[in-house]
């Protein structure tokens, strides 16, 4: 029987950082990843540019974590979104920085930075096999002794002594995140906290699909729950075939699913113009009324064609009447507000990542050891942790993986020394 120092189930960010780093540090590494190639996620993140982290500071990088972002503290401290950055870059991979402190490949490259990660974790020392799907794990004593792995021709027993769960989510199946690390985490005796889809498009009650890939910029959301404001962002959204998706969306896609799912009124109020007060729109207005005389000509000043009828509709105004004092007032305040009742939202395969997952309680933050199992250890989105879009996600998954293969590495020498 083969064995290890360090087992990773799982060649995403998190499976690919945490085995080069163990690799450094001498350990023998093995990495299995089901798919017929490690990092399928990253090679089509960012829309296949790939938002590697973000250069904030580090209150405000926490700021966009959820539930517990204190959890998340020793490992961003310890693999800051700065030395990523740096980390890259001294593996040859240049990086740029875009609006919103957000960091890509100067390529533009999402492919290139799975390729990055994993010729990096190779020439480490770690060895990586696919097309190998782990079974189950063999746990005696509150210890993990091996696993039980299939490569579709045979099944063997291959042991470690230590072995770490970086498997992903449940988001985007199709590149391999099916939910296996659950059922890893729930055999080893971890809590699995309810899983939601997340940074996710929202589904619209009673979509005008005319509407359907309208692009909308400089424009501001705010959510409501049950008739309460939730929260506001602002930026681009963009209409599809059954509501709204778009970087601010899914930024309030978070507390949007968890109240839907709550069966709670959702509704999300869009501001046209929130660069402009009401006094400025009327005296806008007034100005236009010198070049046109109907409702439609006006608004097609202001806004975007694809969005005029159902403008109208919210407005209570007739396209072809000449513009009155109501209309335009009735124009104004639609400007600043047009409600959306949020219906639903769309499922894991449309979702960036996962909220929910294995019980931060369960698990040691400073070094992303389980509290259950003496020799196992989680990274990446597997964890009851999830964050914004911006390059949160990715940097999670880098933070506490290189923590919990450091953590390994060092609880491995301490037992060689005795």
């Amino acid at each position: 029987m083969q064995t290890y120092d360090l087992i990773i189930i799982g060649a995403g960010a998190a499976g690919l950082l945490g085995a080069g780093t163990a690799a450094e540090h001498g350990l023998k590494v093995l990495l299995i990843e089901k798919m017929e190639k490690p990092a399928r996620k990253i090679r089509i993140s960012g829309k296949g540019r790939c938002n590697i982290t973000n250069t904030k500071h580090h209150d405000d990088f926490l700021a966009h974590v959820y539930p517990d972002s204190k959890f998340l503290n020793s490992a961003l401290r310890n693999f800051s979104n700065l030395k990523t950055i740096e980390f890259f870059n001294s593996l040859g991979l240049k990086t740029i920085t875009e609006r919103g402190e957000r960091v890509f490949p100067e390529s533009g490259k999402a492919w290139d930075v799975a390729e990055c990660l994993v010729k990096w974790a190779k020439k480490s020392g770690a060895e990586i096999i696919c097309n190998t799907k782990v079974k189950s794990l063999n746990i005696a004593n509150d210890k993990i002794s091996s696993v039980n792995a299939d490569s579709g021709d045979n099944e063997k027993i291959i042991a470690a002594k230590y072995f770490m769960i970086a498997t992903g989510g449940i988001s985007y199946p199709l590149t391999g995140s099916t939910g296996d690390g659950y059922n890893f985490a729930k055999q080893a005796g971890h809590t699995i906290t309810d899983l939601q889809p997340s940074l996710v498009p929202l589904k619209i009650k009673n979509h005008n699909v005319q509407l359907n890939k309208l692009q909308l910029k400089n424009i501001s959301f705010s959510l409501y729950v049950d008739g309460n404001y939730v929260g506001d962002e602002f930026g681009e959204a963009e209409f599809n075939q059954t509501g709204i998706t778009g970087s601010i969306i899914l930024r309030l896609s978070r507390k949007a699913v968890g109240a839907a799912t709550a069966k709670k009124n959702v509704e999300l109020k869009l501001d046209l113009k929130p660069a402009l007060t009401c006094e400025q729109l009327k005296n806008r207005i007034e100005r236009e009324m010198y070049a046109v005389t109907t409702n439609y000509a006006l608004l097609s000043k202001l806004l975007p064609k694809q969005i005029i009828a159902t403008f109208a509709e919210k407005a209570n105004i007739k396209l072809q009447n000449r513009i009155t004092d109501t209309d335009s007032g009735k124009i104004i305040k639609t400007l600043k507000n047009i409600t959306f009742e949020i219906s639903g939202f769309n499922g894991f395969d449309e979702a960036i990542v996962t909220a929910g997952g294995i019980s931060l309680k369960e698990i040691d933050s400073k070094t992303m050891k389980s509290k259950i199992i003496s020799n196992l250890y989680f990274a990446g989105e597997v964890l009851d942790i999830d964050a914004d879009t911006g390059g949160y996600n990715l940097q999670i998954a880098f933070s506490t993986a290189r923590l919990a293969a450091q953590s390994i590495a060092r609880q491995l020498l301490r037992i060689e020394k005795g």
